[in-house]
């Protein structure tokens, strides 16, 4: 118990100092709080949940890696364009292994069989909207990638197009299952989304502080949801009866 208030605050502590360190102007320290986020929910997960899930656990380990890369950020200024490109590609490799493990995860609660025969209509147009979110998405990140750098639009492609995959799965796993793990299991999902999207405006389109103080408190609200959902089973009750 006393592990998890020592996290507990730290994550609290972080989340605050990267508020003030954003408003501050003082870039690289909030980016640097913002990275110790998730390395705590995962030490969190592991403190506390002693049946763990292998996926679970593998999206929480890459993510935290993922995330802890970024602060390479500031030791960048002497690399070259193709040097940053690759760093752009693994780091955001590292990040796609992640949702893709989460994605199994969610995977492991239904039967697709089963969803495609209950929830034909569901599945397209839950893809119907996917396509246009991604077409929206790549029309706004599109403009800012060289034309000789058709791969770093593919990788960013493919990164869209594997978060949407997780927000329709974890949608289609609750409409399956009904229960209060995939409800959390989508409300982390949808959190984890939007702060993504918010991200994008934030890097694209405003460079403005609330923006990026509202994904990151999407992004904790994420954490906090597949954590919550971490700790219950996965039985086939109505959540709201």
């Amino acid at each position: 118990m006393k592990n998890t208030n020592i996290l507990i605050f730290l994550i609290i502590s972080f989340c605050v100092s990267f508020a003030i360190f954003q408003i501050s102007d003082q870039e690289f320290l909030s980016n640097g709080s913002k990275s110790l986020i998730a390395p705590l929910f995962t030490l969190l997960y592991f403190i506390n949940v002693p049946q763990r899930s292998m996926f679970f656990s593998l999206f929480l380990i890459f993510f935290s890696i993922a995330e802890l890369s970024t602060l390479l950020e500031y030791f960048t200024l002497d690399w070259s364009q193709e040097q940053l490109d690759a760093y752009y590609v693994i780091g955001n490799t590292v990040y796609i292994l992640a949702y893709c493990f989460l994605i199994i995860e969610v995977l492991k609660t239904i039967s697709l069989r089963k969803v495609f025969e209950n929830y034909f209509i569901h599945v397209v147009v839950l893809l119907a909207l996917n396509i246009y979110i991604i077409h929206v998405l790549m029309t706004i990140v599109n403009p800012d990638f060289q034309l000789d750098s058709q791969y770093l639009i593919a990788v960013e492609l493919v990164y869209n197009v594997v978060m949407l995959i997780l927000l329709t799965m974890s949608l289609i796993s609750y409409f399956y299952n009904d229960n209060k793990k995939t409800l959390l299991l989508f409300f982390g999902s949808i959190c984890i989304v939007f702060s993504e999207v918010i991200q994008v405006a934030y890097f694209y389109i405003a460079d403005q502080d609330l923006l990026n103080i509202t994904q990151t408190i999407l992004f904790v609200l994420a954490f906090s949801f597949f954590y919550f959902q971490s700790k219950v089973k996965n039985k086939k009750v109505h959540f709201f009866a």
